[in-house]
């Protein structure tokens, strides 16, 4: 596909003159901004503040896709992507999703159970820091009928970075007076919100904080041998916990692990 200059200078029109802008439009003007560029499926754009719950600021799905890479994603799920661990990191720049997946991501319950749902063929995302806590996530997905993204198209992506970078933290600027009332809607203070749900998944079910680690980084699919680099500990180790984890909790596999770490999301 080549660059439709004509409208890429429509799309730039609205941005010059600096006011600032609602999510939607917002959302709409680097959707168009982007569509001069290459082909795409889908945009979704998550606000990511530390271990809080995602503020979904623009998506281009329609109400049934909408559940399953939204609603459902905010639920819980995001606990375990990619994307919301590089957004943590931070990790500011344009990322595929396989770069920054763990090694075992795509063999992983998760991968199976959750993310396999949703027809992708690949996932490319610019991570925007805002502040020092908070990152914007603007995602571009293709299903599996349009296929991955070229390397040339790639590095478009990443020379347009700037350009989308400075369209954020324009106007996407305030983010955290939101997070914080989301928060007051739930009841929940800033401290209590620095433990995500899973945090009370661990402790219902009796885990150690070294056994809650461990589990968690199986849960987003990483090896024996990733976990035991991350935390410093033997395969063997490693290993040893994941047996006693899983006859603690009377399972036998990740599917029944991964089971249970939903169903006792936010109890």
């Amino acid at each position: 596909m080549s660059i439709d200059l004509d409208g890429l200078f429509q799309a730039l029109a609205p941005l010059v003159d600096g006011v600032p802008m609602k999510d939607q439009a917002v959302g709409g003007a680097f959707r168009r901004l982007m569509s001069t560029l290459m082909n795409f499926d889908y945009v979704v754009v998550f606000a990511y503040r530390g271990k809080e719950r995602p503020i979904d600021l623009y998506s281009t799905f329609d109400a049934k896709d909408h559940v399953l890479f939204v609603s459902l994603y905010q639920a819980g799920p995001y606990l375990l992507d990619p994307f919301y661990h590089a957004a943590c990191a931070p990790k500011p720049g344009v990322w595929r999703m396989r770069e920054l997946a763990p090694d075992r991501f795509f063999s992983s319950e998760y991968y199976r159970t959750y993310y396999v749902q949703t027809g992708l063929a690949e996932e490319i995302g610019f991570f925007v820091p805002i502040s020092g806590e908070i990152t914007v996530v603007l995602s571009l997905m293709r299903r599996e009928a349009t296929g991955t993204f070229s390397a040339a198209e790639f590095a478009l992506l990443r020379r347009a970075e700037p350009l989308v970078a400075a369209l954020v933290r324009h106007h996407w600027a305030d983010l955290g007076r939101r997070f914080d009332a989301a928060l007051a809607k739930t009841g929940r203070g800033r401290r209590k919100a620095t433990h995500p749900p899973a945090d009370g998944v661990w402790q219902h079910l009796n885990l150690t904080e070294r056994e809650a680690a461990i589990i968690e980084l199986v849960l987003q699919g990483h090896s024996s041998e990733s976990i035991g680099l991350k935390l410093g500990i033997s395969t063997g180790t490693v290993k040893v916990h994941r047996r006693n984890v899983y006859r603690k909790l009377g399972i036998s596999s990740q599917t029944q692990l991964l089971s249970l770490y939903l169903r006792n999301l936010g109890q």
